[in-house]
C-alpha cells in the first residue's frame, strides 16, 4: 500500500472519532456532574479505537527495522477492569538487498495485515492513569514478492489508559508480538517484533444514567417502655389500636368494644326499699342470691373497663301516685349506687342516682309479671 493510502486511513479513523464526539456533544445532558458520576466507575458502551504507532521488526526479516503501523479496534469493557477488542492493523516495510546483493534497500516491500482479538486487564481508579496488561491472538497475512499467505501470531504487552472526557480515553501501550511465519523467508521460521502504539478510544451514545442514591435505612424507633406507657387503660405493648382518642371504651387488646351491663333479673319487691333502708338484699325480689350475683357481675365488668362511665337510673311500676313513684325510683337507684361504690367502683364513674318513676316500662303494667319487671334499676353505659 502506498504511503498516501496510510495517511488516508488514519485520517478516516480519526474522522470517525470526531463524528462520535459530535454526536455525544449534541446529546450530552445539561448537568455534566451527573455524566461524570455515571462514568466514574464503569462504562459498558461500545467504542472504536483508531491506533497509530511504531513497529520494530525482527532483523531476521531482512527489512528496515522501524516502520509505522496503523490499525482500528472495536470493543467494550465487560467489567470495570477488563476490556475486549476486535482489531485489525497493518504495517509495510521495504526489504533489504542483503550483503550478497550489495546491501541497502531494495525496491521490493513486505507487508503484514493482522486480524485478531485482544484483552486488557486494568488496575486503579477509573478516572486516574490506569496501568493494564495486554494479551492477544491473531492471524497475520504476509505479502511480498514471493509469498502471499496467513500465519498465526500472538502478543503480550502493557500500557496505561486515561479518561479525558465522558466518552473518550487514550491508551499508550507497548508489547511483543510473535509471528509463526515460515514462508516469507525460506529456511526461516518465527519472528518476534516489538511495537509501540497510541490509541484514542471513543464510545458511542450517551453515558449511562447515574445510579439513584441509596436511601439510608430507616432508624427503628426506640421500643416503648411498657411499664409506663398506658393508652386508654391498656399497656402499649398489648395495645393493637394505640391511636384511638383518649376515653374510648376498649377491650383488653386496646381496640373499641361496646360494653353492655345488663341488670335484668335485679328487680325489687313492691314498695321497696323503704326510706332509710340500706340493705339491698331485703329490698330485692326473690330469689335474692341470683340478683346479688348479677350485681356482682356488673361490678366485675366495671372493674375490667375502668374507662367506662354509667348512669344509675331507677324505675317503678304504675301503681301509686307519680310523686310517690318518683321518690321510690330514686331510692332504688340510690341503693344500687351505694352497692357499687361500696364494692370499689369510684363515684366519679357513676352519674346519678336518678329516678324515672313509672316511665319507660319494659313490662306490661296490667299484669303482675310485667309490673315486677318494671320495678328495676338500670346501669346505662355512656358510650
Amino acid at each position: 500500500m502506498k504511503r498516501k493510502g496510510l495517511y488516508f486511513l488514519i485520517a478516516l479513523a480519526l474522522g470517525g472519532v470526531g463524528a462520535v464526539h459530535a454526536q455525544d456533544s449534541a446529546a450530552a445532558p445539561a448537568d455534566s456532574s451527573s455524566a461524570s458520576a455515571a462514568t466514574s466507575s464503569y462504562d459498558g458502551r461500545w467504542y472504536i479505537a483508531p491506533t497509530v504507532g511504531g513497529y520494530y521488526n525482527n532483523t531476521k526479516r531482512h527489512t528496515n527495522s522501524r516502520q509505522i503501523y496503523y490499525g482500528l479496534g472495536f470493543g467494550r469493557f465487560i467489567s470495570p477492569n477488563v476490556s475486549i477488542d476486535a482489531f485489525i492493523d497493518r504495517t509495510k516495510r521495504t526489504m533489504d538487498n542483503g550483503a550478497a546483493n550489495g546491501g541497502g534497500l531494495s525496491s521490493n516491500s513486505w507487508a503484514s495485515t493482522s486480524i485478531g482479538a485482544a484483552a486488557r486487564f486494568y488496575a486503579g481508579d477509573w478516572n486516574a492513569w490506569r496501568p493494564y496488561g495486554l494479551v492477544g491472538v491473531m492471524g497475520s497475512h504476509h505479502q511480498d514478492k514471493g509469498n502471499n499467505g496467513w500465519a498465526p501470531a500472538a502478543e503480550l504487552g502493557g500500557g496505561v489508559s486515561k479518561m479525558v472526557s465522558d466518552s473518550t480515553n487514550i491508551r499508550l501501550e507497548a508489547g511483543y508480538r510473535y509471528d509463526w511465519d515460515n514462508k516469507s523467508i525460506p529456511a526461516k521460521s518465527g519472528y518476534g517484533d516489538w511495537f509501540l502504539g497510541f490509541s484514542v478510544v471513543s464510545r458511542f451514545g450517551e453515558p449511562a444514567a447515574a445510579p439513584a442514591p441509596v436511601a439510608p435505612a430507616p432508624v427503628a424507633p426506640p421500643a416503648p417502655d411498657c411499664s409506663k406507657t398506658i393508652v386508654n387503660g391498656v399497656n402499649l405493648c398489648d395495645n393493637k389500636c394505640p391511636n384511638l382518642p383518649e376515653g374510648t371504651i376498649v377491650g383488653p387488646d386496646g381496640c373499641p368494644q361496646k360494653v353492655v351491663i345488663d341488670l335484668r333479673g335485679v328487680n325489687f319487691k313492691f314498695d321497696r326499699p323503704r326510706k332509710g333502708e340500706t340493705d339491698i338484699a331485703k329490698s330485692l325480689a326473690e330469689p335474692t342470691a341470683d340478683s346479688i350475683s348479677i350485681l356482682n357481675q356488673a361490678v366485675d365488668t366495671l372493674q375490667r373497663y375502668p374507662q367506662v362511665h354509667v348512669t344509675v337510673a331507677g324505675y317503678t311500676d304504675s301503681k301509686g301516685t307519680a310523686a310517690y313513684n318518683q321518690k321510690l325510683s330514686e331510692r332504688r337507684a340510690e341503693i344500687v349506687y351505694k352497692y357499687l361504690t361500696s364494692h370499689g367502683i369510684d363515684a366519679s364513674r357513676l352519674e346519678g342516682p336518678i329516678g324515672h318513676g313509672a316511665s319507660d316500662p319494659i313490662g306490661d303494667n296490667a299484669t303482675d309479671a310485667g309490673r315486677a319487671q318494671n320495678r328495676r334499676t338500670e346501669l346505662q353505659v355512656k358510650q
